[in-house]
């Protein structure tokens, strides 16, 4: 195609979107039916891996649960099940590759293909750099970002297969904008967060378009992931609320789920704005958590 036509055609396609994005202010997006699908979430034993197990089960989809401790697995499908659900559950560690394979395979062989992927485990250490163990980066890397690659290469291949899927990636806003105190754990985000365009870039180039991806991208959830957070201006958001956001994103099949929604604004600003009024910007958002600072534990 002639380079100019090839311009006027970016041209309509980008008028096409922003009235179909206007449009879709007005009119809600119909959701999909995940009843009867079989959904794998990681990290499930407790927050808001447990609470999207919960939205799945309402919707009657069929859960296969992993995560490493035992007891707030069982729980979760204990929970599942008084909602009607059918649960596996599988105590799986996910920073350890052999073990997502060798539970994959039992998956696929006494329950089925996986069609929603849910990658919600994650671990943090809150510490300024030098105060990070090389245990802990480790750790963070390999359950926030490797164990990603290793459940999608485990359950892609049937997803490819039928052209019938849909991959979620549990992020963070650490996964655009920087925090102190959490140099690996928003390095191994900015990672799941490239993971997650990258991935759903090459599926349409494959023209898989049956095969969808989300990614939950929220600030601060009153988990206790991260120890007492708070901000003059970011809220710190209930996990209920944001299990519900997630759970309406899948089902309508939105590519990036940001909680609040105003962190759009945030990470345009951020690109457009010198770096000492960012810095200044960082200070009246005043972000504050309890984090390791040298030999103390205090808050930063």
């Amino acid at each position: 195609m002639n380079l100019l036509l090839e311009f006027l055609w970016l041209i309509v396609i980008i008028i096409y979107s922003y009235v179909e994005a206007l449009v879709k202010l007005f009119i809600p997006v119909k959701r999909k039916s995940v009843r009867g699908e079989i959904v794998l979430i990681t990290g499930a034993a407790h927050g808001i891996g447990r609470l999207t197990a919960y939205e799945f089960a309402k919707h009657q989809s069929k859960l296969v649960l992993w995560d490493l401790n035992k007891k707030g697995l069982e729980e979760t499908a204990e929970g599942c099940k008084q909602l009607g659900a059918e649960v596996h559950a599988f105590r799986v560690d996910c920073s350890v590759k052999e073990e997502i394979y060798s539970a994959a395979e039992k998956v696929k062989r006494e329950i089925g293909d996986v069609s929603i992927l849910v990658n919600n485990a994650g671990v943090v250490a809150a510490a300024d750099f030098l105060s990070t163990l090389d245990k802990q980066i480790e750790k963070m890397f390999q359950v926030n970002i490797l164990a990603h690659h290793w459940t999608v290469k485990a359950f892609l291949p049937a997803m490819v297969e039928n052209n019938h899927g849909h991959i979620v990636t549990v992020a963070s806003a650490g996964g655009h904008v920087t925090v102190p105190f959490l140099v690996s754990y928003c390095s191994s985000k900015f990672a799941a967060v490239g993971f997650h365009k990258s991935l759903s870039q090459e599926l349409s180039v494959l023209g898989k378009d049956g095969i969808k991806t989300s990614c939950l991208c929220p600030v601060f959830i009153n988990t206790g992931f991260i120890k007492h957070p708070s901000s003059r201006i970011l809220p710190v958001l209930e996990p209920d609320r944001v299990a519900k956001k997630l759970m309406d994103g899948i089902l309508c099949n939105q590519k990036m789920i940001f909680l609040p929604p105003s962190l759009t604004t945030a990470l345009l600003l951020e690109r457009i704005l010198p770096e000492r009024v960012l810095l200044a910007v960082d200070k009246i958002i005043n972000v504050k958590f309890e984090a390791i600072l040298g030999c103390e534990r205090k808050e930063q």
